[in-house]
């Protein structure tokens, strides 16, 4: 590939910030590849000699990209975390229904004793309502650790799905043979692409085989 086309798209890829490219975007791409290829047969057709160009065979370019829904179902990595992350929320849903019973049990037998006046004072019965309350904020208090707990783990265990992933692209593509791979979630970011591209089956069965080891 001509060195300056080259080294444009790969400046440009490096400033790219967002996460995933738009159609726009990867069309743009697309073209600037193809006019940098049609220089490069100008120049071979001059005599000129230019390094291999990283374009697998079949004269298709260096691009392959993933289908981020289908890695997470079947990544076991990925359907490990998950399963923790419900049965993590699964025992808090336990806790905080259990308690809540009880409340629900003590608030209902403190409205049955204030409808018979069966507290020997208006104090006892005020105290009651008192202690109800402050085990309904615990509980609220409770609820909201649970969640922040959870949320925290839930991070952790992207930030260790993603490093897993980005780590083992790089041995992955240790070769050079693409010069891009993209995520593709639900069809959100590629519309449509050659199924030649898909490497996501490929990806999911390397990703597995190194878990195994």
């Amino acid at each position: 590939m001509n060195y300056i086309c080259k080294l444009f798209l790969i400046k440009f890829f490096m400033n790219n910030k967002s996460k995933f490219f738009t159609l726009p975007i990867l069309v743009f791409v697309v073209f600037s590849f193809a006019n940098c290829q049609n220089k490069n047969q100008k120049d071979e057709k001059n005599g000129i000699t230019k390094t291999d160009s990283v374009v697998s065979t079949g004269n298709r370019l260096p691009i392959a990209y993933i289908n981020v829904d289908s890695l997470l179902l079947h990544y076991q990595f990925a359907k490990d975390a998950n399963e923790e992350l419900m049965k993590e929320q699964e025992s808090s849903r336990a806790t905080l229904n259990s308690r809540m019973r009880k409340l629900q049990q003590d608030a209902d037998e403190f409205q049955r004793k204030l409808n018979n006046n069966a507290f020997l004072s208006r104090e006892r019965a005020e105290e009651e309502g008192a202690r109800l309350q402050k085990q309904d904020q615990e509980l609220q208090n409770l609820s909201a650790k649970l969640q922040d707990q959870f949320l925290a783990k839930q991070q952790k265990l992207s930030e260790q799905l993603r490093d897993t992933i980005n780590v083992f692209l790089k041995e992955f593509n240790k070769n050079k043979k693409y010069e891009m791979i993209i995520s593709n979630t639900a069809n959100d970011n590629i519309l449509w692409a050659d199924p030649a591209y898909d490497i996501t089956s490929e990806v999911i069965a390397a990703l597995n085989d190194r878990m195994k080891k």
